[in-house]
């Protein structure tokens, strides 16, 4: 009976099983889906399904054989994997005639060579959208001319980052968010977690296993993220003043939190107990936890002591922190607007839950679902490229004050 690591994905893992069943696989695979939902982990399942030598084709992957083991541990010799890297976070194209380990140009020159081991060769470029133009175009090539028995797979979170020469030339599956059942099971069956530490990171997870796991292995991580949650709901009380004197704290903040947890990506998170294997050639790979201290531990507040490393951010790195961001604002406004109409069973935030109701109780009827419309609508405009410090400033005059309800 084949094994396999996804969890939560149906559709998606019944067209890999077909595809290792039969034999009839696409050339090119474009995983796209939310950070964490399990792209990488998806396409290892399809790797380790292709590479296994288990006589019965529906017995694939079998987790035992050896190839099974060299995939699961990232050093089989025909899976090849390339990662964002550097500091900003980019795959790079690489040198034409001598490509360093880790480029799309050192994959595509080994990927011309046959099989070592098994019968096919697998590549799994993860975070796919961090090419730029002209990596994607180096990738052409191997599109409309696919080496026999070989696997391209991208996984992507914004898709629409790829080019359009690139999105027509793979075969398309778009993952959901897992529910909070499944995540904690997946939790507590990879001893990641005891069952009531896993109903709390399946519920923040917000429907992406990657996420949990890297929760999970760094509680450091989950410190921070409490932390941050319990600032932005403290907000409600502050004045202009201080909203704005807080922004760069938050900010940093999330980015620190981001880098903990692999940056929001599925490098290294999204893999499963297996994930994190090195990026093709590399000796290097991201670890969910990472090494940045948390700046701000044994403080009251976030402050603005994280100022300096945003600072040093670029633009792009901003303009991900601040979604990352919004994307824990929303979960906690969606809790303070259940909180205020009477919802208990239903929040996600429920160590939170006293001052939830107190908050929600106080704030003027509808305040919160205006913020949440102009929360997405300002989140919307990041990803177009809007000034990530403008539009926060714009999202901590938007939140609601509580003094707004006398």
């Amino acid at each position: 009976m084949a094994v396999w690591r996804t969890r939560g994905q149906p559709t998606g893992l019944a067209a890999i099983a077909r595809a290792v069943t039969t034999g009839d696989v696409p050339a090119a695979l474009l995983l796209a889906g939310p950070p964490g939902s399990g792209k990488t982990t998806l396409a290892l399942d399809l790797a380790a399904g292709l590479l296994c030598s288990a006589a019965d084709p529906a017995e694939r992957p079998c987790r035992a054989c050896a190839a099974c083991r060299r995939v699961d541990h990232g050093n089989h010799p025909d899976l090849h994997r390339l990662a964002p890297g550097g500091a900003g976070r980019q795959i790079r194209i690489g040198e034409r005639l001598a490509p360093e380990p880790g480029t799309v140009r050192a994959l595509l020159r080994d990927l011309a060579l046959a099989p070592m081991e098994g019968a096919w060769r697998v590549a799994v470029i993860e975070a796919a959208e961090r090419m730029n133009d002209d990596a994607q175009n180096a990738l052409l090539k191997l599109l409309e001319e696919p080496p026999a028995r070989t696997v391209l797979v991208l996984c992507a979170v914004d898709e629409g980052a790829l080019l359009p020469t690139v999105r027509s030339r793979c075969m398309r599956l778009r993952l959901a968010r897992v529910s909070p059942t499944e995540i904690a099971a997946l939790l507590r069956e990879e001893g990641l977690a005891d069952a009531a530490r896993a109903v709390r990171l399946a519920q923040l997870a917000d429907g992406r296993p990657g996420r949990a796991r890297a929760l999970a292995a760094a509680p450091e991580a989950l410190v921070l993220h409490d932390r941050l949650l319990r600032e932005l709901l403290d907000l409600v009380r502050r004045g202009v003043a201080e909203r704005l004197a807080a922004a760069a704290g938050l900010l940093g903040a999330a980015d620190q939190l981001e880098t903990m947890l692999g940056d929001g990506a599925d490098a290294g998170v999204d893999a499963g107990p297996a994930g994190g294997a090195p990026a093709n050639g590399s000796n290097e790979r991201a670890v969910p936890g990472g090494t940045v201290p948390i700046t701000a531990a044994g403080e009251d507040s976030i402050d603005a002591a994280e100022g300096p490393r945003r600072d040093r951010q670029s633009p792009g790195a901003r303009r991900r922190s601040l979604l990352a961001l919004g994307a824990l604002w929303q979960g906690l406004a969606r809790d303070l607007a259940l909180a205020g109409r009477g919802g208990r069973a239903e929040l996600r935030h429920a160590d939170l839950l006293e001052e939830l109701v107190a908050t929600g109780a106080a704030l003027p009827d509808g305040a919160v679902e205006a913020f949440m419309l102009r929360l997405d609508g300002v989140l919307g405009a990041v990803e177009q490229n809007a000034n990530p410090e403008l539009a926060l400033d714009v999202l901590l005059l938007a939140w609601p004050r509580m003094a707004d309800a006398a």
